[in-house]
């Protein structure tokens, strides 16, 4: 808890931070909160559509929640948004992780 507290006093400075946002987002998941989890990583990719990882870490945890059809949109959106910042380890991991879901 006492990371998250330090997370959400740097936010507190700094609001649009995706690299503190989403780095919260991975201690709710390790609490089990998948909820506010999800909101973090939806508001990150609202606000800050480059931010590759947290496409990966959503569709993640769309999956655990049995959302497929869910998960395979975002997997798509982070391939389609790695590959127009050509970050090819990013695309990898993404179609990756979209093929072992979709059976492809």
């Amino acid at each position: 808890m006492e990371r998250i507290e330090r997370l959400k006093a740097f936010l507190a400075t700094s609001p649009n931070d995706s690299f503190v946002k989403h780095a919260l987002a991975l201690e709710y998941i390790k609490l089990n909160d998948d909820i506010k989890a999800k909101e973090l990583f939806e508001e990150i990719l609202q606000n800050d559509a480059n931010y590759i990882g947290s496409y990966y870490h959503l569709a993640k945890l769309l999956e655990r929640s049995n959302d497929t059809q869910a998960a395979l949109a975002i997997y798509e959106k982070g391939m389609q948004k790695a590959l127009e910042l050509g970050d090819r380890h990013a695309y990898g991991e993404l179609r990756g992780a979209f093929e072992e879901l979709s059976d492809i």
